[in-house]
């Protein structure tokens, strides 16, 4: 008997972390699927330049790198949006979208095949896109991103 008492704090020690890990994998599996629905959304906000949108999705002090290596601010993103010199004709996946979500953060990766302008410079060809989301109080918005150029395969 007093075998068994001797190893009861670990056993329950055992059974809630399985019991937590649990819930954390629930956890980040609903927040996993509202970054994609974000993500979708996004899309959506980019293809049909909603200023509106997109002025919800990213975060004040949201930070895009471009394919370039120009970085731009939220406030002059938004000004190419409305002026027309940021357009996309087409945002088609070519691989799996990798959501990575830590918390109140996720990394999404994905590669994509491009067509439009940005900064009133033409663009088409395949790029690597890191998205950095973060959850506020009124849901996810988008803090950072980046394009990288890849070579035509």
């Amino acid at each position: 008997m007093k075998h068994c008492i001797r190893y009861l704090p670990i056993a329950i020690f055992l059974l809630l972390a399985t019991f937590g890990e649990s819930a954390d994998r629930q956890q980040n599996s609903k927040s996993e699927q509202e970054v994609r629905e974000a993500i979708g959304k996004y899309r959506i906000a980019l293809l049909q330049r909603d200023a509106r949108a997109l002025e919800e999705i990213w975060a004040d002090d949201y930070i895009f790198v471009n394919a370039s290596g120009e970085v731009l601010t939220k406030t002059q993103r938004l000004a190419n949006i409305k002026s027309g010199a940021t357009t996309l004709d087409s945002i088609n996946q070519e691989e799996n979208v990798t959501v990575r979500v830590y918390q109140n953060s996720a990394v999404v990766t994905s590669r994509v095949t491009l067509k439009g302008q940005y900064s009133g410079q033409p663009i088409s060809g395949e790029y690597r896109s890191i998205l950095v989301w973060v959850k506020g109080p009124g849901g996810w918005q988008l803090v950072s991103n980046q394009l990288t150029a890849l070579e035509p395969k």
